[in-house]
């Protein structure tokens, strides 16, 4: 009897126990957070810092005009050892960040404070947790005055052509103030835009061709440090600034995929892309200048959408997203090059990896809530049957001069609904350069020489392209 009796008491107060228990859970999960890992990407464009942890976490932002610093104030955590590695992480050379603070500001609340070396707009959110990832807490320091890629890209080439100047000097015997810039093909890199504020236009010879039309990279590039001939006047014709936009697939907090031997392909893209930007400002196409500009030059997290509107910004003739491509077996090897397309995928294997690299936004950490929905509706609508058909030219000539240098995985170009491909005005392609979840490739996706043979190839077929499809004048203000 009494032992009867017991038995519901007992279940009574177990339940009490397991009510308070669940009560005091929520306060202990919340309170009892812990820090996974912490890390700074630095970049011009901004500056991001993540804190991932095992649990959700709540944050109040306090933004000091002056001196400029931004305090956080981060509920659910007591100051453990791995938010203070925060501080260890800072570089000085971070363009946005002076310093940071932490400390324990009251019971289960961390205060953080970040000094800035100029003022910023800030954006603190927090992400669920995904692929690799758990919880993530971010704060992205955007510049009240952000970088303006087209100046960079005028600037760097008024560099180049003051070097070149300099080495042109060095080689006559001249001194360097009795150089003009006329010692280089092109009194002003912008071509037709400069001429549109009233300035003279400037001529070029033009280089020659093989029988079949097309300009070939060594006839392309301009001998280093010796000045070119100016032609006879009225010989040659108004040069025009070609800008190609290279565009390193994933970066930051989006590795991208991750080969057999640890290979991440944001690092690999990223190398190959400079190899090709070297290569591309080195070169001239029909007597007109080439120009790089990349949506990324370091390991920072760059949304899809923002790739394109940066192609877009500089007025970009291409558009060229390279990849490293994987797949859930070692075996696929090979290249392939895609293009967009808007009414479905021609290959099931199209589909899914346009579905992959279309979730890149999600790994890399997009703060859906500043994300401009407008906009990415007009890319996806705006995209015309004129650029994916220049698109699909762009990438059977690529096609045409990398499986010279190895196995291509596709011999055409392959089309999908890709989302970094919806630029309605400017031809672009996304090249798979080998599968990195291959062994062999992902081995010579590190290899230095493979890297220079993919970007002289790629190179090859952008001259190629340009050769028979020379680009038009820009009518666009900036």
């Amino acid at each position: 009897m009494s032992e009867g009796f017991a038995g519901p008491l007992s279940r009574r107060r177990l339940l009490r126990a397991g009510s308070l228990v669940l009560l005091l859970g929520t306060q202990q999960i919340a309170r009892g957070a812990s820090v996974v890992a912490v890390r700074i990407w630095p970049a011009e464009d901004y500056t991001r810092v993540t804190i991932e942890s095992d649990g959700a976490l709540q944050a109040r932002q306090f933004f000091i005009n002056e001196p400029p610093r931004l305090a956080v104030d981060i509920e659910g955590m007591d100051l453990l050892p791995g938010l203070r590695e925060l501080v260890g992480h800072l570089k000085s050379d971070d363009p946005n960040i002076a310093g940071i603070r932490v400390g324990q500001n009251a019971p289960n609340v961390v205060r953080l404070v970040l000094d800035l070396k100029k003022p910023i707009k800030p954006q603190v959110f927090s992400l669920q947790p995904v692929a690799a990832y758990q919880h993530r807490l971010v704060f992205d320091l955007y510049p009240l005055n952000p970088p303006d890629p087209l100046e960079q890209l005028i600037s760097q080439r008024m560099k180049d052509l003051d070097a070149a100047s300099e080495r042109a000097a060095r080689l006559l015997g001249l001194e360097a103030d009795k150089v003009t810039r006329a010692a280089e093909p092109a009194d002003d890199p912008l071509g037709d835009l400069i001429a549109r504020q009233g300035k003279p236009p400037t001529t070029s010879p033009e280089p020659a061709t093989s029988p079949d039309g097309e300009t070939s990279v060594a006839e392309a590039r301009p001998r280093k440090g010796i000045a070119a001939k100016q032609p006879p006047p009225g010989k040659g014709k108004t040069e025009r600034l070609i800008i190609v936009a290279l565009d390193p697939g994933h970066g930051g907090e989006d590795p991208g995929a991750i080969g057999p031997r640890g290979t991440h392909e944001k690092k690999v893209v990223l190398q190959i892309a400079q190899k090709l930007r070297d290569r591309i400002n080195e070169t001239r196409v029909n007597g007109n200048p080439m120009r790089a500009y990349m949506t990324r030059d370091k390991d920072f997290f760059v949304p899809l959408q923002v790739r394109v509107q940066k192609a877009q910004r500089v007025q970009a003739d291409l558009f060229i997203s390279l990849h490293a491509d994987a797949f859930m077996s070692p075996r696929p090897q090979g290249a392939s090059v895609y293009a967009l397309s808007t009414r479905g995928a021609t290959s099931t294997a199209a589909r899914w990896m346009a579905n992959k690299e279309n979730a890149a936004d999600l790994v890399g950490g997009l703060n859906a809530k500043a994300a401009d929905a407008t906009v990415r509706r007009a890319l996806l609508d705006m995209s015309t049957t004129a650029q994916i058909n220049d698109s699909l030219k762009l990438g059977t000539a690529m096609l045409g001069h990398v499986k010279k240098i190895g196995k291509l995985h596709k011999p055409r170009v392959e089309q999908a609904n890709f989302a970094v491909l919806r630029a309605p005005d400017i031809p672009s392609v996304l090249v798979e350069t080998a599968f990195i979840s291959n062994p062999d490739e992902e081995k010579r996706l590190n290899d230095p020489k493979y890297q220079d043979d993919l970007a002289d190839a790629l190179l090859r077929g952008i001259v190629a392209y340009f050769s028979k499809n020379p680009p038009l004048a820009r009518s666009r203000q900036i």
